[in-house]
């Protein structure tokens, strides 16, 4: 049995890792395990698309690693409170890694998957922030009005920044998951907290259930299988240090030992009109910069560094 160290950046320091009974969740509840924070890991325990909840296994996954277990759901305000409140007097590090899939081409996806998606990724990301920031907040009233261990990792997807076929539940959950990221990072900044996202690649359920469309996305599957999930841990628990204090509303990508700072949507052109005249010829200097239409996997199909 492993457990947190007594020696470590992030000795004395409590953190929450939902989803953190298997894959990236369970590297990240390691990295910060090794780092020296005690850690408590919110898991159901549930198969990639939320269903057969298995307490068991979360609970033997959590005795392996030497840390707490909960296996309520965060999806709820209630559930989320509540997990916050089980790490116990003093909290520091929320990451959220829990998501589900449920895969659908838009015009033939199910209402009842679209929210069991958005419920868990996204509401569970927004009731869990909102109750680590009240958590963050009494602790810094109780100190010197800040509280700058504070931390608040939310892992995305690409999928949520390019789009992928059948995902539209995923990606709107993930793409979500950055402009929360955005507004904890400026509500939380003057507490001396930080908050940031993370677009994860690892060899993970999530990347066996793939079903690729083209040439291209065959070879992202094959090369994403190849990926340890321990580089994402990695990352996690750098953004938790002291050093990364000045980190804060940015979105990092981690492939292997390839660790990538992601662009964020702002303006990159711009054309001022004439009302009353055609439009089209009047944004050709936008249309020189349009996006191309590609998938998350295509974009990412090379070879990855490990």
């Amino acid at each position: 049995m492993t457990g947190a160290t007594t020696q470590g950046p992030l000795v004395g320091r409590a953190a929450l890792v939902t989803g953190g009974a298997r894959g990236l969740g369970r590297a990240i509840a390691q990295a910060l395990t090794s780092a020296g924070a005690d850690v408590l890991i919110a898991d159901t325990g549930v198969a990639i698309d939320g269903s057969t909840p298995d307490p068991a296994f979360v609970h033997a996954a959590a005795a392996e690693m030497g840390v707490r277990a909960l296996t309520t759901s965060i999806a709820t305000p209630e559930g989320a409170a509540a997990a916050v409140a089980a790490v116990g007097e003093r909290f520091d590090i929320l990451v959220h890694a829990a998501a589900i899939l449920r895969d659908g081409l838009l015009f033939k996806s199910d209402a009842f998957d679209v929210e069991a998606v958005l419920r868990t990724s996204l509401s569970g990301g927004i009731h869990l922030s909102r109750a680590a920031a009240e958590r963050f907040r009494t602790q810094a009233k109780a100190a010197d009005g800040r509280w700058p261990s504070a931390r608040i990792v939310h892992l995305i997807s690409t999928a949520g920044l390019y789009g992928n076929y059948g995902q539209a539940a995923y990606a709107a959950a993930k793409a979500g998951l950055v402009g929360l990221t955005r507004v904890a990072a400026l509500d939380l900044h003057r507490l001396g907290a930080t908050a940031n996202a993370i677009a994860p690649f690892g060899a993970t359920r999530v990347t066996e259930s793939i079903r690729p469309q083209s040439p291209q996305q065959e070879a992202y599957k094959a090369s994403a299988l190849s990926v340890p999930a321990g580089d994402v841990g990695t990352l996690v628990e750098w953004l938790c240090r002291d050093e990364a204090a000045g980190i804060t509303g940015q979105i990092f990508g981690v492939r292997g030992r390839e660790v990538m700072l992601f662009s964020q949507s702002r303006p990159i052109a711009r054309a001022v009109v004439r009302r009353g005249t055609p439009l089209g010829p009047q944004l050709s200097g936008l249309t020189e910069h349009l996006v191309p239409l590609e998938t998350d996997l295509d974009a990412f199909s090379g070879d990855p560094l490990v």
